[in-house]
């Protein structure tokens, strides 16, 4: 398999576990014309939602683009903008995950458990502002900003409360 589609698949594993252990259903998309790669649809939150769905644009990178506290990330324009804006019917976020170069470290395995590496982000585009580039965004994504458990319930209170 070619390395892009590995860390594709890998990424797409990656938050399924967090939705799995957050007890948030996920959904792969099979056609990904709109920058939607993954669909996580909660149950049983209190807000003025009680079903409440997030999307997420995922990327996985082996790269070192860490600047200080900053991801830096090259996202492609359609991308950018597709992710951008409130006039979509749930939230979406990009997500990227960050893995070393070596595919053999991607996960370890240990007698009494398995670990995943590396770490996983994310931000929201939606108030970002149009862009006069032709191809591509660099996006600041910050490592405050990991994609944990905790984190990702966080989100889908925060949609179940828009």
């Amino acid at each position: 398999m070619h390395s892009t589609k590995k860390k594709e698949q890998f990424n797409i594993a990656y938050v399924a576990a967090i939705a799995a252990q957050a007890g948030i259903s996920n959904l792969s998309t099979v056609v990904d014309d709109d920058s939607i790669d993954v669909v996580l649809i909660g149950k049983g939150f209190s807000g003025k939602v009680r079903n409440p769905q997030i999307q997420l644009q995922l990327k996985c990178t082996s790269q070192n683009l860490i600047t200080g506290s900053t991801i830096k990330f090259p996202l492609s324009l359609k991308n950018y903008d597709d992710l951008r804006g409130t006039d979509v019917l749930c939230p979406r976020y990009l997500v990227v995950l960050m893995v070393p170069e070596n595919d053999d470290h991607w996960i370890e395995h240990d007698n009494d458990c398995m670990k995943l590496h590396n770490l996983c982000f994310w931000v929201s585009l939606k108030d970002k502002p149009s862009t006069s580039n032709s191809t591509s965004v660099t996006v600041e994504v910050p490592t405050s900003q990991r994609l944990t458990t905790q984190t990702l319930i966080k989100l889908m209170n925060e949609a179940s409360n828009v």
